[in-house]
């Protein structure tokens, strides 16, 4: 896995679907990924320290999460099925107990993961495979 890190968020409020590129943390290599509108800005919103008067969405979970007496240990791109990619949040509990592995999509997965500044990795078949997928286009 490599572990990687939000570098930047491209968003047209004309376009129904936004772009976040992911890079590797010690290397080189870009993941863009297209995510919706309001995914994208719940990512700015938080990066950019807007404070919402009330908990948004990826807020709330964060507040289960940690009601729930656990912590978001990692996110984990793991899967690029169709042109989807596909990814798992790992929760870990704060006392001993057994690890969580939560299926969700990587736009939420960074929006919480921006949140509780959690690691963000990708399986280096993902990467490869999205890279080719981009040179064919």
């Amino acid at each position: 896995m490599i572990e990687m890190e939000l570098n930047k968020i491209i968003i047209d409020e004309k376009r129904q679907d936004q772009i976040i590129v992911l890079k590797e943390k010690k290397g080189e290599r870009l993941l863009p990924i297209i995510i919706g509108f309001l995914e994208a800005n719940a990512i700015k919103m938080k990066i950019s320290g807007v404070v919402p008067p009330r908990p948004l969405t990826h807020d709330l979970l964060h507040d289960v999460i940690n009601s729930l007496d656990a912590e978001v240990e990692k996110i984990i791109i793991d899967r690029l099925q169709d042109s989807t990619f596909h990814a798992k949040i790992v929760l870990h509990p704060k006392g001993n107990g057994k690890e969580k592995i939560i299926d969700a999509r990587p736009s939420d997965s960074i929006a919480l993961a921006v949140r509780v500044k959690a690691p963000i990795f990708v399986e280096d078949e993902v990467l490869k495979r999205a890279e080719a997928l981009h040179q064919g286009e």
